[in-house]
């Protein structure tokens, strides 16, 4: 028992070990980076990278330049005093920093330029709850877009983190905020950008631009070369590039003058002479209707993909740009309406004349509107006196051209300089919720329409084989009558004929007569005649002798004459 093991024990022995402490090794190995990555850059980075990236996660949390405009009332209201309060303290803090010597605290003008970024986010931000409505726009915009501020200075910082990593700290030296932000820095008022980027440049590498000549030369011309860049740029807004697909209309002090086809045009500068840009030749689909799903942004489905939504043509779904519609209707009668649902396209463009042009542009606000709302009167005039066997019946490219004329007619009425290319009827039917009752009203009337037609066919099949018997019968009797009359009248014309054979020749027709019937009596008969007249001198003699086989016994014997 006291014995010592042997080299194969202590072998797996040692093996297990090894298995199962590299995981602990691995742990202890990562732990002496960490530390060692922390002594060399400073806990202050981690920090500040942490909560750099914890700031690029919020503002893209609320990025949303789409946002529309809302009524916040008194929660607003209320969120924008509180936004206020905090700006005052900020402010009273900003002051006192600010006050701060670099002598006493060299972090103070670093820190009183980041409140001061809070400062103006948070003034902003209570301007905008102040004046957020659902009308206004701009105050979410707005809101939205100070997030830049924030956004850009975290990106900074994130910056200054990951290259600290190659800045090691000095412990001889005392050690820098690294939360200095150049952005936040810029806001000061006059902006000066360039002032501190000298400052920089002169405390970090002893560079000073006041000595180099060239920057103070570009100082003294900044301005004159501005004036002349601007000026040369107002000249050229009288320049005027027309795109292949578009024409313009060129304004003179406020009169249209001119249309501008595509290429280059010289007018005069702008504010005196503009120009307004108008389609040339685009053709465009609109809908009778508008759903909520027309203003979100429709991606294009894939070839091989489900087919969209807008393809369903099935009628118990509601679709997309259908609109209801009330038609007439007549139960026995009374007079009545109903409601269908319907898809009309209607595909146009702007006329490709110079006087559709500016009629377009001068006389219609919103041209998808007025046809819209031209549409829908015609269509109310139409379908006024139509029921639903009517529009479900008739052909749709009549029905599409009868709404297209009546709707050309009232733009060109209107002077609109609109000009539609087709009128397309995507679809007629019962509303989604009725569907399934007219499928079922729809299939009794077919099955009573079929019934109908069977009975009718059944009736028809059994009058005509009625009159087929009825045919047959009379053409049977018609022919048996004929076949009897034809062989009276045979056999009266036999008698006439016969009667003057006997009156001509006498007892020499009945002896030929009596021939000519024993002689068709007793043509196939098989007589045996016996007459003593026969042969002359000799007796008749019938031979009485029998023949053994093999003759045949059945076979007919001659008589001997």
């Amino acid at each position: 028992a006291l014995r010592l093991p042997d080299a194969d024990t202590l072998d797996e022995n040692l093996s297990a070990g090894d298995e199962s402490g590299w995981y602990e090794r691995l742990l202890e190995r990562l732990s002496d980076s960490g530390k060692s990555l922390v002594r060399h850059v400073g806990s202050s980075a981690l920090w500040l990278a942490g909560w750099a990236v914890l700031a690029l996660i919020v503002v893209r949390a609320f990025w949303n330049l789409a946002l529309s405009g809302a009524d916040l009332s008194t929660a607003g209201s209320l969120a924008g005093s509180v936004m206020l309060l905090l700006a005052f303290g900020l402010l009273v803090i900003e002051r006192q920093l600010s006050s701060e010597s670099d002598s006493q605290s060299p972090e103070a003008g670093a820190l009183a330029q980041l409140v001061r970024m809070t400062l103006i986010v948070l003034l902003i931000g209570a301007l905008c709850l102040f004046f957020s409505s659902a009308e206004r726009v701009w105050p979410a915009r707005l809101a939205v877009l100070i997030g830049l501020l924030p956004l850009g200075v975290a990106l900074e910082f994130l910056l200054r983190a990951v290259l600290s990593v190659f800045s090691p700290r000095n412990p001889r030296s005392e050690p820098r905020l690294l939360a200095a932000s150049f952005i936040a820095d810029l806001l000061r008022w006059p902006p000066r950008p360039l002032l501190a980027l000298q400052h920089e440049l002169h405390n970090r590498f002893g560079i000073d631009l006041r000595q180099i000549w060239a920057f103070t030369y570009m100082r003294r011309a900044f301005l004159p070369v501005l004036a002349v860049v601007a000026a040369l740029g107002w000249v050229l807004s009288g320049v005027h590039e027309i795109p292949m697909q578009g024409r313009g209309i060129y304004e003179r002090f406020g009169k249209p003058v001119d249309v501008f086809g595509p290429g280059l045009h010289v007018g005069l500068p702008w504010p005196f002479g503009r120009v307004l840009a108008v389609e040339n030749g685009v053709v465009h689909e609109l809908a009778t209707s508008v759903s909520a799903a027309d203003t979100f942004e429709q991606t294009l489905d894939p070839a091989e993909g489900p087919p969209p939504g807008s393809a369903n043509r099935l009628w118990d779904a509601s679709h997309i740009n259908e609109k209801s519609q009330v038609i007439a209707s007549s139960a026995g009668d009374k007079q009545s309406f109903q409601i269908v649902n319907m898809d009309v396209r209607f595909v146009y463009r702007i006329g490709l004349t110079d006087a559709a042009a500016m009629a377009s542009t001068y006389n219609s606000a919103d041209i998808p509107a007025l046809i819209r709302s031209t549409a829908s009167r015609v269509l109310v005039h139409d379908f006024a006196s139509r029921t639903l066997d009517e529009l479900l019946g008739e052909q749709r490219s009549e029905l599409a051209d009868d709404i297209g004329k009546a709707v050309q007619a009232d733009l060109q009425r209107l002077d609109s300089g609109v000009e539609l290319l087709a009128t397309v009827v995507e679809a007629i039917h019962p509303p989604a919720g009725a569907a399934n009752a007219y499928h079922a009203v729809q299939a009794a009337q077919i099955g009573a329409q079929a019934l109908i037609s069977r009975e009718r066919g059944a009736a028809s099949d059994k009058a005509n084989q009625a009159q087929l018997n009825a045919s047959v019968a009379r053409d049977q009797a018609s022919a048996a009558a004929r076949e009897i009359l034809a062989g009276a009248q045979g056999a009266d014309l036999r008698f006439s004929a016969e009667r003057q054979a006997y009156a001509k020749a006498g007892q020499a027709f009945l002896l030929e007569q009596y021939l000519a019937q024993l002689t068709e009596g007793l043509g196939n008969a098989k007589l045996l005649i016996l007459d003593h007249r026969l042969g002359g001198d000799s007796a008749p003699t019938i031979d009485l002798r029998t023949f053994t086989p093999p003759a045949d016994p059945t076979a007919p014997r001659k008589a001997v004459q």
